[in-house]
């Protein structure tokens, strides 16, 4: 049996439980500030994390960012209890990894 989509109402109080993740439609996003070698070496660690409790977040690293999203694809791409299961494996990683959160989440402006 697949994970059961959660209400709005879980969702919600999941959310006030994790600072720093955001609502990104059916998933949740989160970005990290480190390092691109450590942002790396961070990703590697969530990924046997990930493969240890059968879930997998969606892992994009720039520089000196790792951002991570989390949805459930076998509840047809939403939000259940193992994504935020995970949302907290991935910080306690982060915080091993010495990330930080960066100041704004949005993403600079480029000058030309």
């Amino acid at each position: 049996m697949p994970p059961q989509p959660l209400s709005e109402e879980e969702i919600a109080a999941h959310l006030a439980g994790l600072p720093g993740w955001d609502r990104e439609d059916h998933a949740i996003a989160r970005t990290f500030k480190h390092t691109y070698h450590e942002c790396v070496h961070m990703a590697m660690y969530v990924a046997a994390k990930a493969r240890e409790v059968g879930h997998h977040p969606d892992v994009h690293i720039t520089w000196q960012r790792i951002r991570f999203v989390i949805t459930t694809h076998d509840a047809g791409n939403r939000l259940t209890a193992k994504d935020f299961e995970l949302a907290h494996h991935i910080d306690a990683i982060a915080v091993g990894h010495g990330a930080e959160s960066p100041a704004s989440s949005a993403r600079p402006s480029r000058r030309l």
